[in-house]
């Protein structure tokens, strides 16, 4: 699925344009964010892929939405 990651001040968000659905992350497996999963506030869980730590944001991937 693709998303787009953004920052704003500390906390990061998630944009799903299929679902018109902003939310930011909750829970991050990694602390640099790319490889891990990553938990929405609506309970969405996402795979990232890797990239690397000083990818600049905000960037749109393709993520793999888990079974929350």
């Amino acid at each position: 699925m693709k998303i787009m990651l953004r920052k704003v001040g500390d906390e990061f968000s998630v944009y799903v344009a299929k679902k018109d659905l902003e939310e930011k992350i909750v829970a991050m497996e990694r602390p640099g964010l790319w490889g891990g999963r990553i938990t929405l506030g609506n309970g969405w869980v996402f795979q990232l892929p890797e990239m690397a730590s000083e990818t600049r944001l905000p960037v749109s991937v393709e993520a793999r939405r888990l079974e929350s």
